[in-house]
């Protein structure tokens, strides 16, 4: 079967509360937001594009040959700068494009060609993204682990970041006896859907549980999910997550 032709959007934020100049923070002598766009060119995206709000990271994307666009820095949201981008970019409203965040330096290439092929195959689904098995009760229990509950057909019913599915009889501190999925913040969307998403209303949930994706489902789009076997590496949101991530790459440039 023919690839899934699709292009990888990557927002970047220069400003940040937790880790100021977080896309051109430095990685192993590249900038974040670059080794981001290098895992995005090992998928099979057709085109990689940095959606920058300010020059410094477009100037640092094109000096290391990543190509990158300058959008608006008052967007509230990934999904309206990807937006952006996609319009200037001139995609067509079937175009298939993925969100990769410009905070995920390790992420698999794999996983991109996974959510872009599964909606290709469900054209009745506005929008994919990832999930895996959750293995410790300590991110079961954790706020900042977003959960997603899943219907027979693998699409998203609901995500919180609360413990969900509840399991009414059981001890509140131990994983229940049956799967539970984290959710991943990988996203593919067909651009005329992308370009329809900020003008839609915010949903109550959505603000309750700060999770922009709960407004899709508040206005009835389908959410196709993929669950992979691999768990997704996490994100840089901290300084520790910073360090963490430059002791990787330099243990792995070492060997």
């Amino acid at each position: 079967m023919a690839a899934t032709p699709f292009v990888v959007l990557i927002p970047a934020r220069l400003s940040s509360t937790r880790l100021p100049h977080k896309p051109l923070a430095d990685l192993a002598g590249l900038p974040m937001v670059v080794r981001v766009a290098h895992r995005a060119l090992a998928s099979k995206a057709t085109q990689v594009v940095v959606a920058a709000d300010h020059d410094s990271i477009v100037n640092a994307c094109l000096a290391h040959g990543v190509q990158a666009v300058l959008t608006r820095n008052d967007h509230v949201s990934g999904s309206d700068r990807l937006a952006e981008a996609a319009q200037r970019l001139g995609l067509g409203d079937d175009a298939i494009v993925v969100n990769v965040q410009g905070d995920e330096p390790l992420i698999e290439p794999s996983l991109i060609d996974a959510v872009a092929d599964l909606l290709a195959a469900q054209p009745d689904c506005s929008m994919s993204t990832l999930a895996h098995a959750i293995d410790n009760a300590a991110d079961w229990l954790s706020p900042h682990v977003v959960k997603v509950v899943l219907n027979a057909h693998n699409r998203a019913s609901y995500f919180s970041r609360a413990s969900i599915p509840v399991w009414r009889d059981g001890p509140s501190n131990q994983l229940p006896p049956f799967p539970v999925l984290r959710h991943v913040g990988l996203y593919a969307y067909r651009v005329g859907f992308l370009k329809t998403f900020p003008r839609l209303s915010a949903a109550p949930t959505e603000q309750a549980e700060s999770l922009e994706q709960l407004r899709a489902l508040w206005h009835g789009h389908q959410i196709a999910v993929h669950v992979s076997a691999q768990t997704s590496a996490a994100g840089v949101d901290t300084p520790e997550d910073l360090e963490r991530v430059r002791r990787l790459l330099t243990d792995v440039s070492r060997k």
